[in-house]
């Protein structure tokens, strides 16, 4: 189903959520006006009467809007990435870390979550013979998903500066039959191409970086003119205003989220999508945000696996896990608690964003420096 913004987080849901959940009371200034950085029509959306329409699977809302920015030229022979970040960024602490078990988690993840970037890059224009950069590739599922849609004639190259991940990200590859996706271990200040992309493209990775403007800015070099760039990322506003009759599952959530926070991570970084993409000189994007719903235990038990992977930085924090109860016996608490409720619990939604590069003169003056 397509609804308007609203009818996934209405201004009476967004407000109940910013004032009570207990991290963000401590933050209102940053937050307060987030969905407000879309367009006049999609804010403007947050004060009309629509009613939410619930499906037990899935919420889905789109918006579309235009705007200023500015083409930047690919030279002949080697293109470098040049995104500027400082040394704190360099060794900022990636806080889901790269164990085996994280590992499954995201591979399990991708699993929920492919048919919603599927849907984003279909519609963003990726299709057969592209060749398309994936930024941030973790163990490989957005890389291998792109390759089946760019088919043997297209390519796919996956940028991922864990050499764990890459290991794991190569086996899988080779094991589904994929010759056309190769992986680089580099940093994102770092991509180096000879020839320019089709499409740049990356799932869950803008949200980790300290400046995501630039790193865009940059990549939109790697693209040629005319080219796509699509990317998804979190908002967790919406988990908390659907689980309001989830105290177990809030809590949980909103030590995720301040976990990431305090590691340097954006949680809200879906939202700021819009305006990210014209901070790198590009169109404003097409925007879309579905959230995945559900109440079996594979489901209730993502939410465990995730505080299961942040844990040593939760303590390296000095978060406290006390409002979780039992750590050993949450999993089943959280399914009984969801039970009890004869309702489904929420992932974070899942914010979507795509524009085509400028294919006219540079607009140097309307660039974002």
């Amino acid at each position: 189903m397509r609804v308007g913004i609203c009818s996934l987080i209405t201004q009476t849901l967004a407000r109940k959520w910013f004032w009570s959940d207990p991290y963000r009371q401590a933050n209102r200034s940053d937050h307060k006006f987030r969905v407000a950085d879309h367009s006049p029509r999609m804010r403007d959306s947050l004060h009309t009467d629509e009613r939410r329409n619930l499906d037990c699977h899935m919420y889905r809302c789109q918006a579309a809007a235009s705007g200023w920015g500015a083409i930047r030229y690919l030279d002949q022979g080697m293109v470098i990435s040049t995104a500027k970040m400082t040394e704190t960024s360099r060794a900022s602490q990636y806080a889901l870390g790269s164990t085996d078990a994280e590992h499954e988690r995201l591979i399990r993840q991708a699993a929920r979550v492919a048919p919603l970037t599927e849907r984003l890059f279909r519609e963003a224009g990726i299709g057969p013979g592209q060749r398309v950069l994936d930024l941030g590739s973790g163990v490989g599922d957005v890389a291998m998903l792109v390759a089946r849609l760019v088919g043997p004639s297209g390519e796919v190259v996956g940028i991922e500066r864990d050499p764990l991940s890459i290991a794991r990200a190569r086996a899988r590859a080779a094991e589904a039959g994929l010759h056309n996706v190769s992986f680089t271990q580099s940093d994102v200040s770092q991509v180096a191409s000879t020839k320019p992309f089709d499409a740049a493209v990356g799932r869950f990775i803008l949200m980790f970086l300290p400046d995501p403007a630039a790193v865009l800015r940059s990549l939109s070099q790697l693209v040629r003119p005319g080219g796509i760039l699509a990317f998804q990322d979190p908002s967790w506003a919406p988990i908390f205003a659907i689980s309001t009759q989830l105290p177990l599952w809030s809590a949980a959530a909103s030590l995720m989220c301040e976990t990431f926070r305090r590691s340097g991570a954006n949680p809200e970084m879906g939202l700021a999508l819009y305006r990210i993409f014209q901070e790198a000189g590009l169109p404003a994007p097409a925007m879309q945000m579905e959230v995945p719903l559900g109440d079996d235990p594979d489901f209730i038990r993502w939410i465990y696996d995730v505080v299961c992977s942040l844990r040593p930085q939760i303590e390296q924090l000095n978060l406290s896990l006390e409002t979780l109860g039992d750590f050993a016996t949450l999993p089943e608490r959280l399914q009984a608690e969801v039970a009890a409720s004869n309702g489904v619990a929420s992932w974070m939604a899942v914010v979507g964003a795509w524009t085509r590069k400028w294919t006219g003169e540079p607009l140097s003056s309307r660039a974002t420096d």
